[in-house]
């Protein structure tokens, strides 16, 4: 007689905490039948920050911060892999377990639904799983790729066919991609099945990557990745600004605003940069303004009288005071610090599109995307070109989905459709997918991982079970 088996099935607790871990910030809160951006998902800054006054902020913490002036940052997370659990659980701690944790839960009583970078490293999965379950003791988890939580165009398979596929869900894959790209949405009953085909471009902080997703899952062979995001266009708008205007080098959470409210897209780069070109940008002439007033003036906080820089129409005659003087009398008399953004303005984002210009030796992001394609059979590719979703802060560059889509175009077979839709918040979009699937109490049930499997098990077999979608 066959043996019979003791397993006893060990119940979900109710509540499920879905996490993408992004570099930048991290997106967090409760499931919900129906989750909604604003209320359920909640960002915090990952990183701990040391201010000038030597205080550390942690996470939420900077939430509370009035003066980032010559702040200094440690993220956890780099080129979009969590290599520092350290500075990582001293977030999470303060962010979930803290008393006064808008999010606050008790990991034995909630199910953990964590995003991950596609390709991540399998000494890095293995620390992440024996954090989660032996540090955190958190009741059931399943680790998934991000880029592939979105909802389906059409549906050729069910549920069950990427339940337990040869890799584990994509989170993007469980939006309403049909309504994004101008289609009628779903029907409700097939909400809790992924897109069929779906091309994600995640250009976050730390870099871009591009996966295509089939019926849910990460085709792992074609996904590529561009060592280009927020992080190095920061970083190279502090060496550009420091050298024409200012030492603003310390200024890292600064340049990050002003090359958010003020950097661009260029639809021409050519033409922009030839209309700048024009006249001087000095004290006592009158620099070219652009055919779109391309130059504009950035007013530096001062953290006591402006918590924030501010954009303002450029005015030559102050740019030639500040020359003089150093700052230049605003409202009140209170003085302010004054630089002007020119060229910068599309130069910066222009590096996404041809990383050539500053020596990179690297395909731009049309070209990866082509590149994601070539490996994949070609009868994907229309379906492919058709549902191509953008992800992560770097979409919400103004002018970012047009010359996105231009280009691929010119790149794309002739008799391919190329149609691109953008997440109504690109930020918080993989979060929205991860939600929208724990939802799905079924489909939760399939996905998560007990404890108490993981102690019965070990992590070599957790590991698997995530990357096959298998129990083994």
């Amino acid at each position: 007689m066959p043996r019979q088996s003791n397993a006893v099935e060990h119940v979900l607790p109710d509540q499920t905490l879905v996490i993408d871990n992004g570099a930048y910030t991290l997106k967090a809160g409760f499931a919900t039948a129906a989750p909604d951006l604003n209320a359920d998902c909640h960002v915090i800054p990952n990183c701990l920050a040391k201010s000038r006054d030597n205080r550390v902020w942690v996470g939420a913490q900077l939430e509370n911060c009035t003066d980032f002036g010559d702040m200094v940052f440690r993220r956890p997370v780099q080129k979009g892999y969590l290599v520092n659990w350290e500075a990582e659980k001293e977030i999470w701690e303060n962010s979930f377990f803290d008393k006064t944790a808008k999010l606050k839960c008790d990991p034995h009583e909630t199910n953990l639904l964590l995003a991950e970078a596609p390709n991540c490293p399998v000494a890095l999965q293995t620390n992440c799983d024996q954090i989660v379950f032996e540090e955190f003791e958190f009741a059931a988890y399943r680790r998934c790729v991000g880029l592939s939580f979105f909802l389906p165009l059409s549906l050729a398979k069910p549920l069950h066919y990427w339940l337990t596929g040869e890799v584990g869900p994509s989170l993007n894959a469980f939006n309403d991609i049909a309504n994004l790209v101008g289609e009628p949405s779903r029907s409700t009953d097939l909400g809790a099945l992924p897109v069929e085909c779906l091309l994600v471009i995640d250009s976050g902080y730390s870099h871009t990557t591009v996966t295509p997703v089939y019926h849910g899952r990460p085709i792992q062979q074609a996904v590529r990745r561009l060592e280009l995001g927020g992080k190095f266009l920061t970083n190279y708008l502090k060496e550009v600004m420091s050298i024409r205007q200012m030492d603003v080098r310390d200024e890292t959470h600064l340049i990050n605003q002003m090359k958010e409210d003020a950097c661009y897209v260029s639809s021409d780069f050519r033409a922009d940069l030839e209309s700048i070109g024009r006249g001087p940008l000095a004290a006592g002439k009158n620099p070219p303004i652009g055919k779109d007033g391309i130059i504009v003036d950035f007013v530096l906080p001062d953290y006591s009288t402006r918590m924030r820089g501010e954009v303002r129409p450029h005015d030559p005659t102050t740019m030639a005071m500040r020359t003089k003087l150093g700052a230049v009398p605003g409202v009140g008399g209170v003085k302010e610090y004054i630089m002007a953004v020119g060229n910068e303005r599309f130069t910066i984002p222009e590096l996404l599109f041809n990383p050539g210009d500053i020596g990179m030796k690297q395909a731009s992001l049309p070209e990866t995307v082509m590149q994601s394609l070539s490996g994949l059979p070609q009868g994907l590719w229309p379906s492919m070109l058709t549902n191509i979703l953008v992800v992560g802060g770097n979409a919400k560059f103004k002018g970012f989905i047009e010359r996105l889509s231009l280009e691929i175009r010119q790149l794309a077979p002739a008799e391919c459709i190329v149609r691109i839709a953008i997440a109504p918040d690109p930020i918080k979009s993989t979060w929205l997918g991860g939600a929208r699937l724990a939802a799905d109490k079924a489909a939760l049930k399939e996905l998560m991982v007990t404890r108490h499997d993981y102690q019965e098990h070990g992590s070599s077999w957790l590991l698997k079970r995530f990357s096959t979608g298998k129990a083994m």
